[in-house]
């Protein structure tokens, strides 16, 4: 009786184990707790973005606002900036209903807070859409749309957008706290991709198949990473160029392989998402749907086909 009871206990490690190890990540501590697993990292960093900039002020008071005003972009649409001009970004880590702010300690270097107080609505934009939140240490972060707001470090000049897409997660705010997006300002040329679903195929002229997210937007796979076990060799600063494709509902998908459709929890604490086990990026120098500008960087960066598998590299 105990050698059958022993068997049966070994049965349900191994297979408890098996669940636990999906894609192979790796046992190991994360900052949210769970399995994870890191390649050499190709650059240093944080994973929020780097200090400079507008964040030489980071340490001092949050600042408020003031006269909020839009920020036209060809790329990027309708951008809420505050009174000198600079952008305000919103976290995908946050919350809006409720209102709540994810970024602290370290994440406020890079990202310092906007806080709330002597605030102005832009002109012609919906002024019941300014609200604050209290933060954990008490002070009070302006909100739009109920999205709390921040500053970029990197954002050096009036007019900077460097904070859009780090990470996967920070994209600038427009007037009513949604996410700007690239192609948003395209009307002239038709950039703008339409309802695309979370994850689908574009026939590309010279690729052929390859994978394209909500916005249209090339998705890429770098070599340097490993899909068994699951790691990430871009983290730090190489997310700035290449951001992580954030998860997609499996059943937001069309022509792609579902095998292997997974969450990656990185180490840095962002979720990524995974085709075959493999992480997903898409390419900051792609500035409208159909680009392929990532497609062969350093010969480490290619399109993802829709069985995971790199397109165009090299046997």
């Amino acid at each position: 009786m105990n050698t059958w009871r022993n068997a049966s206990l070994a049965v349900t490690a191994v297979a408890v184990l098996a669940l636990t190890t999906a894609c192979g990540q790796e046992t190991g501590t994360s900052p949210n707790g769970q399995a994870v697993g890191a390649a050499a990292p190709a650059d240093a960093g944080s994973g929020y973005g780097s200090e400079g900039g507008y964040g030489d002020e980071s340490a001092a008071e949050p600042k408020t606002a003031g006269q909020l005003t839009v920020l036209d972009s060809k790329e990027l649409g309708k951008v809420i900036t505050d009174s000198e001009g600079f952008t305000l970004y919103r976290f995908d880590n946050d919350t809006a209903e409720p209102p709540k702010s994810n970024c602290v300690g370290e994440c406020e270097k890079a990202w310092p807070v906007v806080a709330a107080g002597d605030v102005k609505a832009a002109a012609g934009t919906d002024a019941s859409k300014i609200g604050e939140v209290t933060r954990a240490d008490g002070s009070k972060q302006l909100t739009l749309g109920g999205w709390p707001m921040y500053r970029y470090a990197k954002d050096t000049s009036p007019g900077d957008t460097n904070g859009q897409g780090v990470g996967g997660t920070w994209f600038a705010s427009s007037p009513d706290g949604k996410k700007a997006a690239l192609g948003a300002g395209g009307a002239e040329a038709g950039e703008s991709a339409g309802d695309l679903p979370g994850m689908s195929v574009r026939k590309d002229p010279k690729l052929g198949d390859i994978v394209v997210d909500s916005e249209g937007m090339t998705v890429y796979r770098f070599k340097k990473d490993s899909a068994w076990p699951m790691k990430t060799a871009c983290t730090g600063a190489c997310l700035e160029k290449w951001p992580v494709v954030a998860p997609v509902d499996k059943n937001d998908t069309e022509g792609i392989l579902k095998k292997g459709f997974v969450t990656f929890d990185r180490p840095d604490g962002i979720k990524q998402q995974t085709i075959d086990c493999w992480p997903l990026y898409t390419f900051a120098g792609d500035k409208k749907p159909g680009d392929t500008n990532g497609q062969g960087v350093g010969g480490t960066w290619y399109a993802v086909a829709p069985d995971s598998k790199l397109v165009g590299a090299p046997k």
